[in-house]
């Protein structure tokens, strides 16, 4: 089964466990919001199997759930950077 993600962004924190766990997966803007990689946080691209075990475990440990997992992909607007005043 096919496995999707992305990061509701304004419910991240910008804690940074999500890098650490999975730093091919998540990186974070110029505000250190963090967005998911490999499809630019639309959430249609599926995760390969080795990658899937990284996105599961930051998956979990993310303290406000704003990482979000599917089986289908994501009608998701397209990564914006989060503005810096």
């Amino acid at each position: 089964m096919a496995l999707y993600g992305r990061v509701e962004r304004p419910e991240c924190i910008a804690c940074g466990l999500c890098q650490m766990l999975a730093p091919d997966l998540f990186d974070y803007d110029q505000a250190g919001i963090a967005y998911y990689k490999p499809d630019r946080n639309t959430g249609t691209k599926a995760l390969d199997d080795q990658a899937t075990i990284h996105f599961r475990l930051a998956y979990k440990r993310c303290p406000t759930h704003s990482i979000k997992r599917s089986d289908h992909p994501f009608d998701a607007e397209p990564y914006t950077p989060t503005k810096v005043e």
